[in-house]
């Protein structure tokens, strides 16, 4: 059970493995995207077509057709990465085996849907995969495995997504044999150190630049792909929304939101504590361009203060 990429790559390593046998696969319904809105099925269900398997994508998991098509499959375990509802108990103690969820965090740690993008936002420097036997909660279940990596300094949403996906399906390989055969002792997820991951909303990316710098570029890093980090260039009749793709950090300190310098090398701009170099970026309705490509067509000055809101002006520089 599961619908995103970070799904597939379980279901691509259970798939590859002659040690299973995959029933079904189970997930969010197909969704309209891109300019037409056609309908596009998620990435798990593309795989599944390919190898020729059962899919089964219900609107709502408590459905009761639903859960009697699942229930006729006999199946002895049941695996879920980010498919996206809660499980009611009657699917969870469906499976003789029970239903084990890969979850892109070191629980307690990021419980709930954005782990990776949230565990960038906290500026962690560490996190991991868990494998988790289920149960009714969100994200509370007992610990069986855990694999801990580094955030690197040049990681994104993107590169720590497709590296934890990488980990938790090899994590996976390795914990089923030994759950089924008796060998691993689950463990209760401690009370300290809880903290919460949840979907990611598009105002999530709006940037405050009275934040010091590091925090800044880490919303940078944890917004990519969706919704972006983003700034309001004044302008007439209405502000430019600006999206900050890549970004780093330097000592150069201003007024939060002012352009200290803007030429070949980036667009540096003030926050609370330090500056950010902008090296790439784009305005809405345009395409990504590096600082030096924008500026060919977007002339800044320093002195220019880029706004948190559309509707409102800038604050005043002193």
């Amino acid at each position: 059970m599961g619908t995103p990429e970070i799904a597939g790559e379980s279901l691509r390593a259970l798939v590859q493995s002659d040690r299973f046998q995959i029933l079904a696969v189970v997930c969010q319904p197909d969704q309209p995207q891109g300019r037409g809105l056609k309908l596009q099925a998620p990435p798990a269900k593309r795989i599944a077509l390919r190898e020729k398997i059962a899919i089964l994508q219900p609107a709502r998991a408590s459905d009761e057709n639903f859960i009697h098509e699942l229930r006729a499959l006999q199946p002895d375990l049941i695996i879920v990465t980010a498919y996206g509802q809660i499980l009611p108990q009657s699917i969870l103690d469906l499976p003789r085996h029970g239903c084990l969820n890969v979850h892109a965090s070191l629980l307690p740690h990021y419980r709930g849907a954005a782990p990776i993008q949230w565990a960038i936002l906290g500026g962690e420097t560490e996190t991991g995969v868990t494998i988790m036997k289920m149960d009714a909660n969100l994200d509370t279940g007992d610990i069986l495995t855990q694999e801990k990596t580094p955030i690197f300094p040049a990681d994104d949403a993107p590169t720590l997504h497709e590296r934890l996906g990488r980990m938790g399906a090899a994590l996976l390989l390795k914990t089923i044999p030994e759950w089924v055969a008796g060998n691993v002792r689950p463990r209760p997820q401690p009370f300290e150190g809880v903290s919460y991951a949840p979907k990611i909303r598009k105002q999530d990316g709006r940037i405050d630049w009275n934040q010091p710098a590091e925090a800044v570029r880490n919303r940078v890093r944890a917004m990519v792909p969706w919704p972006g980090a983003f700034t309001f260039l004044p302008a007439e009749p209405r502000p430019h929304l600006l999206k900050i793709w890549k970004a780093e950090t330097i000592a150069q300190s201003g007024f939060p939101g002012q352009v200290l310098s803007a030429d070949k090398n980036g667009i540096v701009v003030g926050c609370g504590v330090g500056g950010l170099r902008v090296v790439s970026l784009q305005r809405e309705g345009g395409r990504r361009l590096s600082a030096a490509e924008f500026l060919a067509g977007h002339p800044l000055e320093p002195g220019q203060t880029l706004s948190v809101n559309p509707e409102g002006a800038a604050p005043s520089v002193p």
